[in-house]
Formats: C-alpha cells, structure tokens, sequence
C-alpha cells in the first residue's frame, strides 16, 4: 500500500492557492519551526464571503497537500461554512493522511480559524473564544 493517496501527491505536486495576498482581510499563522510545519493563510473576503485564499507553507508533503486542500474547500464559502471545516473533513478530502502526518490536517484547520479570528478581530465582529485554537499550538511537537 502507498504511503500516500494520489490527491495527498496531486496537492502536493501541484499545490493550489499558493501565495500571498497583498491586503489580506485576515491572516492565521499556526505551527513551530521546531517540527518544521509552519502555515500561513490568507483571506479575502467579501460580503462574508470568502472570495480568494492563499497559502504559504513550510514543511513536508502533507503540509503542503493539507494546505492546498483546505484552501481549496473553503474558496468561495461562507465565513460560517469556513469556521466549520475540520482537520478530518480535510483528511478525508485527501483520500487519508499517515497517522503520523494528520497533525497536518490539524494545522490547515488552525490556520484558517486563525485568519478567520484576525478578520473578526480587524472588523469588530464579536465570537467566543472557544471556537479558535491557540496559534502557539502544534500537536506534534508535544
């Protein structure tokens, strides 16, 4: 069996949305050069809508694939439909990740609530604190 499903090495190969946003309304960075993820997303948004989303990642394949898959789930989507994607949905979206490399789909999920609370934070709009993750976290490096 493959470590690696074919869209784990499509997303990886040929990752969508990379880049930066120059104005983003929101940016999330999650990770830890320590284990040598390190995720940075963008937003811009429109209307509550996410109209563009862009990535930069540091680290391994699944990183990357995990980045360039959630980016991709939440282009076009509502900021409450972004808010509801987890690292599974994104694990599943990639047809499976390693045990070891699903603190990947974690992050992906981390950074994109993290963009999300800087676009609230930036605009005023009030949300409850349990809802996003604290930025410092990278589960595998515990």
């Amino acid at each position: 069996m493959a470590l690696y499903s074919e869209k784990v090495m499509d997303h990886f190969t040929h990752p969508r949305n990379v880049g930066v946003i120059e104005n983003a309304d929101g940016v999330g960075e999650v990770g830890n050069a320590k284990c040598g993820d390190i995720m940075k997303i963008y937003l811009k948004i429109e209307d509550d809508i996410i109209q563009d989303v862009k990535f930069e990642t540091f680290g391994c394949g699944s990183a990357i694939a995990s980045s360039s898959m959630a980016t991709e789930m939440i282009k076009g989507k509502s900021i409450h439909e972004a808010m509801a994607l987890t690292n599974k949905a994104v694990a599943e979206a990639l047809d499976g990740l390693p045990a070891h490399k699903m603190h990947c789909s974690v992050l992906a999920e981390e950074a994109i609530k993290g963009a999300l609370q800087d676009y609230f934070d930036r605009n005023g709009i009030p949300y409850d604190d349990k809802d996003f993750p604290n930025s410092e976290h990278c589960p595998h490096c515990e």
